[in-house]
């Protein structure tokens, strides 16, 4: 085809297509900055400094390399784009960064923070299994962590001591930004009351169920998960309770069973099968269970609480 030939409306939409195509090539630049700032503790520098950074401050507090403090500025006009940090020009002529809610989140101290979690979904051992999404599709492996490592996630954590304390982290950060916004909610926690027995599936180190029984000290709340995540782990009151063991296997008895899940092409990525679902896929589910009844309730933003009630 020669290049030449296409009108100018066609080029037009030939340029937007290419513009679209690099957006997309480009993106994981935006997530690999946001793990730099984390790394860095560019967050934590500029709550420490307590008002908005210059960055030759903020190169010095960072102990960067003194050749990088241009290579910096770049850096941060990216994340000030993606809404990480605000700028504003001080009375010196300066250009300053500030924290905005987005960062608050990823300060180490934070009550919320989601950078163990952020850190984890960045990390090559998990990025290494989505560049083998192509050749998953083609052979029998069960899903394409799989065909990265060779072991499925569950075996690869527990034989990699480090990869174990990065994804028990993750997932204790997360739980624990969740737990906060139901534990507030006057409907969730009203869900609790008069109910005896709880077992969190897949529940980690317990975070989860430690606030649960905080909430509702009357409330035995088991923490149910593979060995060598509750392995050791206890609680100064014995509740929750630890038990290890495997879900598909069986599940400890309780009056109800709590289950947090991830998002969609991560179940994908990771597990044998898993998957996120809509609403009629889930209503189908729960009929074949043999489930009674089920509520959704859309309070937790990009998240839903699944209420599902047996006859």
């Amino acid at each position: 085809m020669d290049p030449m030939s296409f009108s100018i409306e066609p080029a037009k939409e030939l340029l937007s297509a290419q513009t679209h195509i690099w957006n997309h090539i480009y993106s994981y630049i935006s997530p690999m900055a946001l793990k730099c700032a984390i790394q860095l503790g560019i967050p934590d520098a500029i709550q420490k400094h307590g008002k908005p950074m210059t960055l030759k401050e903020l190169a010095i507090s960072l102990s960067l390399h003194p050749n990088k403090a241009l290579s910096l500025g770049r850096l941060m006009r990216l994340l000030v784009h993606s809404k990480f940090f605000s700028n504003q020009i001080l009375s010196s002529s300066e250009e300053a960064y500030d924290l905005t809610v987005n960062s608050q989140l990823l300060l180490k101290d934070h009550p919320l923070t989601l950078a163990p979690f952020a850190l984890m979904v960045l990390d090559p051992i998990f990025v290494e299994s989505s560049h083998k999404f192509s050749c998953w599709f083609q052979n029998e492996d069960d899903n394409p962590f799989h065909t990265a490592h060779r072991k499925s996630i569950w075996a690869y954590i527990s034989c990699v001591p480090d990869f174990n304390k990065l994804f028990n982290d993750a997932m204790a950060s997360d739980t624990q930004f969740v737990v906060s916004l139901l534990m507030s909610n006057d409907e969730f926690r009203g869900l609790l009351v008069g109910i005896k027995s709880l077992v969190d599936v897949g529940g980690g180190n317990g975070t989860m169920a430690k606030a649960i029984a905080k909430l509702f000290p009357e409330l035995t709340c088991v923490v149910f998960d593979l060995p060598h995540v509750v392995q050791g782990l206890t609680w100064y009151d014995k509740n929750p309770i630890y038990v290890e063991g495997d879900m598909f296997e069986a599940i400890p008895p309780a009056q109800v069973v709590l289950l947090k899940i991830l998002l969609d092409l991560q179940m994908m990525n990771i597990t044998a099968g898993g998957k996120e679902r809509t609403e009629e896929e889930w209503r189908k589910l729960f009929i074949s269970a043999g489930l009674n009844d089920y509520k959704i309730s859309r309070n937790l933003g990009s998240r839903s609480v699944i209420e599902v009630y047996p006859f």
